[in-house]
């Protein structure tokens, strides 16, 4: 594939500001669902030409098989995307690549290389202080948070929708001769199981880190960036590129840190969100 003229080799130089910027040990994004008009191709752009590194982590749902499979979605800036990463690798960052459930087409591939980049279903990686991380996009430990954000609309924007059928739900139940029954307590009920899965998913996936005999679990799957220890093991999550444009880096004395980058390339800021000390 040709590289398109947006994306050549010779970069712009970064503002004087970024000039002395240094370089990041390893960096670790997730969930940029390449193929959808919800990836914030242009934010990611601009994060990765700011945030240089020797080790670069794409854990997960890279490219969203699933959508476009039910329609092609797949404007430049998507295209400059493949070709900084494949850039990347070319100038001597590790760049290895972790399919999620959005692109287990790859996983077909694992144990191949393309353009220099690995394919491979889990990875290890090692921080400059010793800690072992378990690499993993998290997947294989959903039963059935997909529906949480689903469920969470239902409860929160259409509540008012809900009271109303409620009545006249009701108005059924009773000439059928039925007790009560509220809908919006049902609703909200299943909006607090789905909150509780996201806890008992980063408790599951941090378990399974712990029995491997890693320190910590680095995963993406529930777009929801975290950084915390969960019983004794370091349970990090990046995020995504869809909605929080968030990503884990590694110093180069070890340190961990979740980044946020701005929606607006210009702004040229990044946002420490949580960190953990070397």
């Amino acid at each position: 594939m040709n590289e398109s003229p947006v994306a050549q080799d010779a970069e712009p130089a970064a503002p004087a500001a970024l000039a002395g910027q240094r370089r990041f040990r390893a960096v670790f994004i997730s969930d940029l669902h390449l193929g959808t008009p919800g990836c914030q191709a242009d934010a990611l752009l601009d994060f990765l030409k700011h945030h240089p590194s020797d080790h670069l982590y794409l854990v997960g749902d890279i490219v969203d098989g699933w959508q476009l499979r039910r329609r092609w979605f797949w404007p430049q800036a998507h295209n400059d995307v493949v070709q900084k990463l494949l850039r990347r690798a070319r100038k001597g960052c590790r760049v290895v690549f972790v399919p999620g459930n959005h692109d287990e087409f790859a996983r077909a591939f694992v144990g191949h290389s393309f353009g220099g980049i690995e394919v491979v279903s889990d990875a290890v990686h090692t921080t400059a202080d010793g800690r072992s991380l378990w690499v993993t996009h998290g997947d294989h430990f959903d039963g059935v948070i997909q529906c949480a954000k689903w469920l969470a609309y239902v409860g929160d924007n259409l509540y008012e929708f809900t009271l109303k059928l409620n009545r006249h739900l009701n108005t059924w139940r009773a000439r059928m001769g039925l007790p009560y029954w509220s809908l919006s307590a049902y609703l909200k009920g299943k909006v607090k199981k789905a909150l509780n899965y996201v806890t008992d998913f980063e408790v599951a996936v941090a378990a399974e880190a712990r029995r491997r005999g890693h320190d910590g679990v680095v995963c993406g799957h529930i777009h929801r960036a975290e950084m915390r220890e969960i019983n004794g093991t370091l349970y990090c999550n990046d995020g995504d590129w869809v909605e929080s444009h968030t990503a884990l880096v590694e110093h180069l004395d070890g340190r961990l840190e979740l980044l946020y980058w701005p929606a607006t390339p210009a702004t040229h800021v990044s946002h420490q969100t949580e960190q953990v000390p070397a």
